[in-house]
């Protein structure tokens, strides 16, 4: 059964475009620094910029993903987008250009692994491993370090984007767009998450500790705006939402207020940053003058912190503590498709 429901829960996540969007052509330049020829990837569908690198991944589950980095000339962040459901890279590109001109910051994204020209098939798993892959070239080519670094996730790229950022303790921050607190739970109001379950948000999200930023429509057909109040709730470090009246699962960028909070959300947490690092200096130099005229430190060490006991997120969730009613019985794959096609799911 678990195997069953866990297919009918993948043909919801991953809707790639067939034909997908764009192709990824070899071009050879003159350059005007060395006189040499250099080469590059570009995509033929897209405006050619000097400011935006095509790349080839290669993920530690054997894949090669397509990515974009789109510079920006007074950056001082980046923005690591992961998209949703049913688009690539060629879809996604004059969004990213809009994002990085307008909040001021660089911008990569990324196709999935069976997403527009990148190798593989789509699943959990590999887009993990995809997220990871776009994550290290940041580090190691761009030379972005944690500090500075933004992880957006929408609709199904929440999913990549929460696992990610649970496992980085110093990002800067987090945007959910439309996320969705588990696979299973767009599907059915379960009460509990089950083995077989994929993207488990809801599980992940109490284990990340940067600001996160909340977006959601309240007219979702797709993923019910509960999904992305119940992450909210769930977050250490809330930052102000986005409950967009009467927007839907696609289109949310359409409204003036969504590039207007994102924008704040940008800029505030890069003061926090600033502020943050101009109150470590002052505690060291503070802690270096108490240790010279004592001699000793009184600073905790993490084996003094007491062990708290933690809950499951699900008990924090329930309203009540009544006990579990049996649950209703699943959708046949036949019921799924004919689903799908009639609600248009893109999540």
């Amino acid at each position: 059964m678990g195997g069953v429901t866990s297919t009918i829960a993948a043909k919801f996540a991953f809707f790639p475009p067939n034909p997908p969007s764009y192709t990824v052509v070899t071009d050879e330049s003159l350059s005007a620094v060395s006189g040499g020829f250099t080469t590059r990837l570009c995509i033929p569908e897209v405006p050619r910029k000097d400011e935006v690198d095509f790349l080839k991944l290669r993920t530690r589950r054997g894949n090669e993903i397509v990515a974009v980095h789109i510079k920006h000339p007074r950056a001082s962040a980046t923005l690591l987008y992961s998209h949703g459901n049913a688009a690539d890279l060629g879809q996604m590109f004059e969004l990213f250009v809009e994002l990085s001109n307008r909040l001021r910051i660089n911008l990569m994204g990324y196709d999935y692994s069976g997403y527009g020209q990148s190798s593989g098939k789509p699943t959990e798993c590999n887009t993990y491993a995809d997220i990871d892959a776009a994550y290290k070239c940041l580090k190691e080519q761009y030379g972005v370090k944690d500090d500075q670094l933004i992880l957006y996730g929408q609709s199904v790229g929440s999913g990549p984007t929460v696992d990610l950022s649970s496992r980085l303790p110093n990002l800067r921050g987090v945007v959910l767009h439309s996320p969705i607190l588990s696979g299973m739970r767009v599907l059915y109001p379960v009460k509990r998450t089950y083995w077989f379950d994929i993207y488990k948000n809801i599980d992940k999200i109490g284990m990340v500790t940067c600001p996160v930023l909340v977006i959601h429509g309240t007219s979702d057909e797709v993923v019910d705006c509960s999904h992305g109040k119940q992450l909210w709730e769930l977050c250490k470090e809330k930052y102000e939402p986005l409950w967009i009246n009467g927007g839907g699962h696609c289109n949310l960028e359409l409204y003036p207020e969504f590039i207007k909070h994102l924008k704040k959300f940008v800029l505030t947490i890069g003061k926090l940053k600033t502020a943050t690092n101009g109150s470590k200096k002052t505690t060291e130099s503070e802690n270096q003058n108490k240790q010279s005229e004592s001699g000793s430190s009184d600073t905790f060490e993490l084996g003094d912190l007491p062990v708290i006991s933690r809950n499951s997120l699900d008990s924090r969730l329930e309203k009540s503590k009544k006990p579990n009613k049996p649950e209703k019985s699943r959708m046949s794959t036949d019921r799924v498709d004919r689903f799908r096609r009639r609600k248009g799911l893109v999540w």
